[in-house]
């Protein structure tokens, strides 16, 4: 399964909601060396009940949208 994320960053709280279409993500990390993109995996493998290593980030590692893969099979 492929969902759309919007991920914000410096947030006093890691969380997600949903808007529409898109998961929103808020993260504590900064956008430093792929902190946040870690911080990103976790907190949805939690919010999915998945291991972290079922998620991969397809594309916009370097942006605000990504495309997130959830592994099936797990």
């Amino acid at each position: 399964m492929i969902i759309k994320v919007k991920v914000k960053v410096n947030a006093s709280v890691s969380q997600v909601s949903s808007n529409d279409d898109v998961l929103v993500v808020s993260l504590k990390s900064k956008p430093l060396q792929g902190r946040a993109n870690l911080e990103l995996v976790k907190v949805l493998s939690k919010y999915f009940g998945v291991p972290a290593k079922s998620i991969k980030i397809k594309s916009g590692k370097s942006s605000r949208i990504k495309l997130v893969e959830l592994d099936d099979k797990v």
